[in-house]
């Protein structure tokens, strides 16, 4: 009997180790691809890679040359610091909100919040676009904006409201009992307490808001230009390695502002909580 539940233990582990590999194979093959194209000396997109060379990083650096990428850039960072300042702001007010509401009300609410991320980001897009368009507005870096906010405002929800279910009430009784009032106990405690998980909850909305393909496709314009977009039309046009070269650059970047957010705030246990 133990023979046989070792056995099946061990050949358990091994459909799970299986499972695990081809997973970590799936998610690392195509950054590897991506990044070894990045380097190719070859003048389209091919892999493998015809030579070496970082010549497609220089003409990404070019100011002149690559102007277009570099404003798409600049629309792209403009709109994703904003989103996330706003949704860290408004996301964390919503999770003390609802921290507060206890039962069937609380999770209606929270409901209502984190819908975005169950929508289809394509059908929000579009019904974005409609529901501006009937009030008169075209697209602009404000529509941009206030359709990113809505998308990428549930991570901070997500985030501040696990850093809200660990607080431990009687820290909070303590404070009160000592004379300190509302304010004073959120500042010198709650705050102090959830800001890993406001930071981590701005990173991810950060993060979600330069990756936004589907709002920012529907409210976007030829003067609102926005890097994923800019991406897309030179993979349709010209198979340009300047699309590797900015996707070898955006793996590069948010690895490195990962580990820093890890080790400033649990993010990986934050995002499981």
């Amino acid at each position: 009997m133990a023979r046989r539940r070792s056995a099946s233990e061990l050949s358990y582990g091994l459909v799970i180790g299986t499972l695990a590999v081809l997973a970590l194979v799936i998610l690392i093959g195509p950054i590897l691809i991506v990044l070894a194209t990045s380097f190719t000396d070859s003048r389209s997109i091919r892999f493998p890679p015809q030579g070496f060379s970082v010549r497609w990083y220089e003409l990404l650096l070019d100011e002149v040359r690559s102007r277009q990428i570099h404003r798409a850039v600049g629309n792209s960072l403009h709109v994703a610091f904003l989103a996330a300042g706003l949704a860290t702001l408004g996301g964390t007010a919503a999770a003390l909100g609802i921290s507060r509401v206890a039962g069937k009300a609380g999770r209606l609410a929270d409901a209502a919040f984190m819908s975005p991320l169950v929508l289809p980001g394509l059908a929000f897009g579009l019904a974005a676009l409609m529901y501006f368009t009937l009030l008169g507005f075209r697209p602009s870096l404000e529509l941009i904006i206030a359709g990113h906010l809505v998308v990428v405002a549930p991570f901070v929800l997500r985030t501040v409201g696990a850093s809200l279910s660990q607080l431990d009430p009687a820290l909070l009784d303590a404070s009160a009992s000592l004379g300190a009032g509302p304010i004073r106990t959120f500042r010198r405690v709650t705050l102090p307490l959830i800001a890993p998980g406001i930071a981590a909850g701005g990173f991810l909305a950060f993060m979600a808001s330069v990756d936004n393909v589907p709002v920012s496709l529907f409210l976007s314009s030829a003067r609102t230009d926005m890097l994923p977009i800019r991406m897309w039309g030179m993979m349709e046009s010209t198979l340009d390695v300047r699309v590797a070269a900015v996707s070898g650059t955006l793996i590069l970047v948010a690895f490195l502002l990962m580990l820093v957010m890890e080790r400033l705030t649990g993010l990986t246990r934050r995002m499981r909580g």
